[in-house]
């Protein structure tokens, strides 16, 4: 199977791009690779500028944040079918979480760079991807704060009152 498949196959099956045009769909496929992370590869670290972003084929994603003085916190796990990393469609275009395999993980890597101009160039374009990556955005960013909350408690349970 040639690569060029994978890739279109991949997606046009996926509900983030399936109802895409084709000829958008191969607008986001012209910035696309396959590739691997084994269990416990760093694939970008916090504060890094945001060059790509990946779609899960398979495996898993553990999304991380640094704490002084104790083990990095996972905020979120992603597994197949995930867009991992939004910070690529934000200026700066820096990442804000850690991200790490946590098992053999196949992904598809997007150019963000390549993506961007892409969208730039073609705004219709540009506006079906917002469309499409803003609830991902919305989704990870509560999934932070469950966790932040689940860690630190509610502000009521340290005697302050909740509003």
């Amino acid at each position: 199977m040639k690569l060029d498949n994978a890739i279109d196959r991949s997606l046009a099956e996926h509900p983030i791009f399936s109802t895409l045009s084709k000829e958008h769909r191969a607008l986001i496929a012209g910035c696309a690779k396959l590739k691997v992370f084994q269990a416990g590869d760093i694939i970008y670290r916090e504060g890094q500028p945001a060059d790509q972003f990946y779609l899960i084929r398979h495996g898993r994603v553990g999304l991380e944040t640094y704490v002084p003085g104790r083990a990095p916190i996972i905020v979120d796990t992603l597994g197949e079918g995930d867009p991992v990393g939004w910070s690529w469609l934000i200026p700066p275009y820096r990442t804000h979480f850690d991200a790490r395999a946590i098992e053999l993980t196949r992904v598809i890597e997007f150019d963000a760079a390549c993506l961007r101009g892409k969208m730039d160039a073609d705004p219709s374009f540009g506006y079906a991807i917002f469309q499409r990556m803003t609830p991902i955005i919305a989704t990870r960013l509560a999934a932070a704060r469950r966790q932040m909350i689940d860690l630190y408690g509610r502000p009521s349970d340290r005697g302050v009152a909740w509003r």
